[in-house]
């Protein structure tokens, strides 16, 4: 009885932090576009090979940042930093541990956790190679679906053809019946106008149909996004961006996502 009273008085003078955090926290590592190339991750140190973004890792909480390094053949190698800040949990060590544990805590690092719970890189391809808009014959006779002499702007959309370019589109989660949602992102937004959200379909989605983005030419194109984000109930969002150029030269977008539990 005597000796199961002392490790009750022990486990109550560990550290509170440790107990319920532990000595790693788990973060999600993803990329903002999609990588076909098997990706090697570096954390602290630390290989894991054959990466499927997104994907959870866990980390040292400790003082220091954690470097994260993401590499894949053809692509630039991309790095992020996961800073530290205060684990409120440690302060139950006052109540339950007093200062012992919270000793025990600053010493191992217990009493930090990551900034964020979610770090996204940016994998981009080595040999992407622009596609140079076609050039003119010469001495062209005007049609009736040439573009304009004038430029193209926000508030003189509706001149071009591109702006009606009809592609692929195409979506697919695991698991599916996830709502799929889409906006413009532009670089440009005196030409092109930034839009919000709009409701796409849910997942398993395949369907032909146009951009309908106002003031949209083959050349500004490139400095125009498309955003899709993933909702789920019981999952964390997801989002990836798409080159508007890229998208036309391919006649496609698609993507895959797959889902990981919100266990919040």
């Amino acid at each position: 009885m005597k000796k199961f009273l002392f490790l009750l008085l022990a486990a109550g003078l560990t550290s509170c932090a440790t107990l319920f955090s532990g000595s790693k926290a788990k973060i999600t590592v993803d990329n903002d576009r999609p990588v076909t190339s098997p990706v090697t991750l570096t954390v602290d140190g630390k290989n894991y090979y054959n990466v499927e973004f997104p994907t959870k890792i866990r980390i040292r909480r400790g003082f220091k940042p954690t470097e994260i390094t993401a590499a894949a053949e053809g692509y630039d190698t991309a790095t992020a930093t996961v800073h530290k800040k205060f684990n409120g949990t440690s302060l139950w060590n006052i109540i339950g541990g007093g200062i012992p544990g919270y000793a025990i805590d600053a010493a191992t690092g217990a009493m930090m956790k990551p900034d964020d719970k979610r770090y996204v890189l940016n994998m981009h391809p080595k040999n992407y190679v622009e596609i140079p808009a076609p050039a003119p014959a010469p001495a062209p006779q005007p049609a009736p679906t040439a573009e304009p002499a004038e430029r193209v702007s926000r508030d003189a959309a509706g001149r071009t053809s591109l702006e009606q370019t009809v592609i692929r589109w195409y979506f697919e989660s695991q698991p599916q019946g996830a709502r799929i949602f889409w906006r413009v992102i532009s670089s440009i937004p005196a030409e092109v106008k930034n839009t919000n959200e709009l409701w796409l379909g849910n997942t398993p989605f395949e369907e032909t149909r146009s951009f309908n983005i106002l003031g949209l030419t083959y050349e500004n194109s490139r400095d125009v996004q498309i955003e899709i984000k993933v909702r789920r109930n019981g999952y964390l969002d997801q989002t990836k961006r798409f080159n508007v150029r890229q998208a036309i030269d391919q006649q496609e977008i698609s993507s895959f996502f797959d889902l990981i539990k919100n266990e919040e």
